[in-house]
């Protein structure tokens, strides 16, 4: 779930302290979501350069929030916008921006969209040609991601009257149903497109089947390939779909090599894409046999080998304690025309460093940075899952220097590792570098240290972060609650004496908390 329409509001407002907060009664969801905001939407849909219009995109949200705040429903809200003199988007980038920030808000979403979408046709423009595709795509998506799907199919049946209904808004439908594990609605959206007249060919079929292999959802999309043959034959995309899913998704070589039998069964002869999934999935559970066979079988069946495979190479034969072989693959790339990428190097040092070779994964580090490949932050986390705590914290540095991190998920590892070898103070340690280096802690850094602390029987420690972490807004834990309770009852004496409230020793001054005993 998703903070309401005044956090859209106030990143925008840093830089003017002055402006009024405008709550929204109508546009509100809750405040909690989650710590990654990435998106498909995001990536496969880049959101034009900002240009210096922050005050207009500042301007246009705070008139979205003060005609919710006045108004007793949407459609009052709407009306509000349409009889005032407050302009409409400048440009329908402005638009499409305003649609972005307000993305965890869809009664917001759809609010923008549809006072964008009523200037455009009362200002003259042919239907809503004006306002740009995304502007339908990004409210369709950021409905179907809080759940709104009644407000998704409003945008739908709204592209429709205005004749901009295109398929790639049907798809985003699938994709969220998918999302959300609704496999028969977003198989009959697909099955409803001819009545949106809209053509269901075999190019949105396939999405179909990627949304759900990615939503694990892999034995529906197999299911449905082999009962929809008749309509869409079968082909090797359609079963490499499958196997991505079984390959990536999963990993599991029981139902991959399934699926490879299931194609020659079909008469369907492998490509390229068939052998490097094959190679790939082989490849990640150390299947030397298997990855070679397949990589010689696809070289002899005329399919030339991509990046892709020779990373794989390189992996399984680090892995197997080949790493003789493994560079050998370096010179195979280069004599076939490829460039190394900083993913060969990875594959070659992650397996190292996991089998704590961390002297010859430094040289090969060495040699990628002679090659003018800079490391990426996979390249360090391979090193932190190993080192001590003091080159932790000196490899931490380098991250920030070299520009490379580190990130939420650094410390999110380094916090679960110590834990694991129950080195609690080093896990606090880490806790407070997090600080230093401005990552706020999520709900997952929380519980990650929390229940380490619990397990290793620091229980006043755990419950002076549980209470800090519910002071930030997260929600508690039930099974935490039980066993906090228990522990403070048992010590009622001990820590305090009888009495309402038990005060929990303190070791610095952010940490002073009082728990109410029950």
């Amino acid at each position: 779930m998703a903070p309401p329409l005044s956090s859209a509001l106030r990143r925008h407002l840093r830089l003017t302290q002055h402006l009024p907060f405008l709550p929204s009664r109508h546009l509100s969801l809750s405040t909690t979501h989650s710590p990654s905001d990435q998106s498909d939407f995001e990536y496969d849909h880049p959101l034009p350069p900002a240009p210096d219009d922050d005050g207009e995109l500042t301007s246009f949200l705070r008139h979205i929030s003060h005609a919710s705040s006045a108004a007793s429903s949407p459609k009052d809200a709407l009306s509000n916008l349409l009889s005032s003199s407050r302009p409409s988007p400048a440009s329908p980038s402005l638009l499409v921006r305003a649609l972005w920030e307000l993305r965890r808000d869809p009664e917001a979403v759809a609010l923008a969209l549809r006072w964008g979408d009523e200037c455009s046709a009362t200002s003259g423009a042919e239907g809503a040609g004006s306002l740009p595709v995304d502007a339908w795509h990004l409210a369709i998506w950021a409905a179907g991601r809080a759940g709104r799907f009644d407000l998704a199919w409003a945008v739908v049946r709204r592209m429709q009257r205005r004749g901009v209904l295109t398929r790639r808004a049907m798809v985003i439908m699938m994709e969220r149903y998918a999302a959300v594990n609704e496999v028969k609605k977003a198989v009959k959206t697909f099955d409803a497109m001819e009545r949106f007249k809209l053509e269901a060919d075999q190019t949105v079929f396939y999405s179909l089947l990627r949304a759900l292999c990615k939503s694990k959802n892999i034995e529906d999309a197999e299911e449905l390939l082999l009962t929809r043959k008749k309509f869409f034959p079968l082909t090797a995309e359609g079963f490499n779909i499958v196997l991505d899913g079984w390959c990536n998704i999963f990993t599991d070589v029981a139902e991959v090599k399934r699926v490879w039998r299931e194609m020659s069964n079909c008469c369907i002869s492998p490509d390229g894409t068939s052998y490097t999934l094959m190679v790939c999935c082989f490849s990640k559970v150390g299947n030397l046999f298997n990855t070679l066979r397949l990589y010689d079988e696809m070289k002899k069946r005329g399919w030339t080998p991509g990046i892709g495979v020779y990373n794989s190479l390189a992996y399984v034969l680090t892995r197997e304690n080949c790493l003789k072989d493994a560079k050998n693959v370096l010179s195979k790339i280069a004599a076939e025309g490829l460039q190394p990428d900083v993913e060969t190097y990875n594959s070659i040092i992650v397996p190292l460093c996991g089998s704590c070779k961390l002297d010859e994964a430094r040289k090969i580090m060495e040699d990628m940075i002679m090659e003018g490949i800079v490391p990426t932050i996979s390249t360090y986390h391979a090193f932190l899952k190993q080192e001590g705590i003091d080159e932790t914290l000196q490899l931490l540095k380098k991250m920030k220097e070299d520009g490379c991190g580190p990130n939420s998920d650094t410390f999110l590892m380094l916090i679960d590792k110590f834990i694991q070898l129950n080195e609690s103070g080093n896990a606090l340690r880490v806790w407070n570098e997090m600080r230093r280096y401005g990552i706020r802690p999520a709900y997952v850094h929380y519980m990650a240290l929390i229940q380490g602390l619990v397990k290793y029987g620091c229980i006043p420690r755990a419950l002076e972060y549980y209470d800090e972490m519910k002071l930030n807004g997260f929600a508690s834990d039930p099974i935490l609650d039980k066993e906090f309770k228990t522990f403070l009852l048992a010590n009622r004496d001990h820590w305090r004496g009888a009495g309402k409230y038990n005060l929990i020793p303190q070791h610095g001054k952010h940490f002073t908390r009082r728990t109410r005993m029950p």
